[in-house]
């Protein structure tokens, strides 16, 4: 039994949440939350929300037992990118990308 969350648009870059999302695949849902928590970046805490309505959706949709699940999957996804103009030296215009994330994670029961 499999339940997802999705959060899309985050305002972080998809390179720093892959390394959050690194940490926790495969791993038991309390072992997720304690590195989660344990993790001082905003990618962590981000992935942590996302985490918790996955494990919500999971008990309350499919009556799932929360000790007996894990992260079956999670993936980082590269989301749309603002792009910004600035005015640079000698008269250049500089471009700074302001990246965004989809962040997906499924949990499911062990057997």
């Amino acid at each position: 039994m499999e339940a997802k969350a999705i959060a899309k648009g985050l305002r972080v870059s998809p390179i720093r949440a892959r390394l959050v999302s690194d940490m926790i695949r495969g791993k038991s849902v309390q072992e997720a939350l304690t590195i989660l928590n344990n993790v001082n970046n905003k990618s962590a805490r981000l992935t942590l929300k996302v985490l918790n309505s996955a494990i919500a959706n999971a008990v309350n949709n499919n009556g799932a037992d929360a000790a007996t699940l894990y992260v079956k999957e999670a993936r980082v996804d590269a989301g749309p990118v603002m792009k910004r103009h600035f005015f640079d030296s000698r008269s250049h215009i500089g471009h700074r990308n302001h990246r965004t994330s989809h962040i997906n994670i499924v949990v499911a029961t062990r057997n």
